[in-house]
């Protein structure tokens, strides 16, 4: 079977990628962490994993039903480097919910009317209604990441989103939305890897796309702009949590903790929230993951 793309993933491995990452690459086991700096030189064990992940199943529902009894509004972004793992995250967040309850938003390129709209008004429109939790796989900080790193913006459009950014969030925040964001991170080997046994698997072919392809050779360009982003988008009012997903497993379970913390429902169990800190947290953890 044709790789997609023509190969352009392996191509890179072999090729563009620098010598450092291609040597690690192929010397790696599957379930080794390789990304400097990570606390944890192998995956979690899966029986652990699967325990923990049960357990905020149940605390997933329970904030379900307060959600919808209360009438709160909760909305959850979702960002991160290519092949970070927020799809898998989403998934296991909205696995026991219901589809009207927890509303997963994943907005393809704009067409030529939203094009010429406000930036952040088709994002508006999926925002959630009383009861109701809206998960955007990607949000209305493309432009300040994908579309700076492509040129898909001009420098004065982006300056323009980071002016009006505050104020945006502030009116959402302020009128009662719970606003979670999320910043998956991973290092260039395991990205690169990710990207490789995508190519290789015909059932997540589908996965990847040009802009995954073409960005590849990109890492320190996303590097300046995440960096930039993150500075300069960490409200107080709205802050980011950056999960280090070197290790799915840890990343999904810390994401859902993440979002769980935020919220006050009924019979919360405390002791299934506790979030690891060297996998979740502040915008320093960043810097040590860059």
């Amino acid at each position: 079977m044709t790789k997609p793309f023509d190969g352009a993933i392996s191509r890179y491995a072999e090729e563009g990628a620098p010598e450092d990452v291609r040597a690690a690459v192929t010397s790696v086991g599957r379930r080794e962490v390789v990304t400097d700096g990570y606390p944890y030189d192998k995956w979690m064990k899966k029986s652990d994993y699967e325990d923990q992940l049960d357990a905020l199943q149940i605390e997933l529902v329970k904030c379900q039903d307060w959600i919808d009894r209360s009438g709160a509004r909760v909305a959850v972004v979702f960002e991160g480097r290519d092949a970070a793992g927020k799809g898998s995250a989403i998934r296991r967040l909205t696995a026991n919910l219901s589809s009207r309850r927890a509303k997963h938003v994943a907005l393809s390129a704009p067409t030529e009317t939203e094009a010429g709209q406000w930036y952040f008004q088709r994002y508006v429109a999926h925002l959630p209604t009383a009861g109701q939790m809206t998960i955007f796989d990607r949000s209305w900080y493309n432009r300040a990441v994908v579309e700076k790193v492509f040129g898909f913006c001009t420098d004065a459009e982006r300056d323009a989103f980071f002016d009006q950014l505050p104020a945006f969030e502030k009116l959402i925040t302020d009128d009662g939305i719970v606003l979670v964001k999320l910043w998956l991170n991973v290092g260039r080997v395991e990205q690169l890897r990710r990207m490789l046994a995508r190519e290789g698997d015909p059932l997540k072919r589908w996965k990847l796309s040009r802009i995954d392809v073409d960005g590849l050779p990109k890492w320190d360009d996303y590097t300046v702009a995440i960096g930039e982003t993150l500075d300069r988008a960490d409200f107080d009012f709205a802050p980011w949590t950056v999960v280090r997903s070197d290790d799915k497993r840890r990343a999904r379970l810390n994401a859902i903790r993440s979002v769980l913390v935020r919220l006050p429902y009924d019979g919360r169990d405390d002791g299934a929230l506790r979030i690891d800190d060297a996998i979740a947290g502040g915008t320093g953890l960043w810097l040590e993951g860059a």
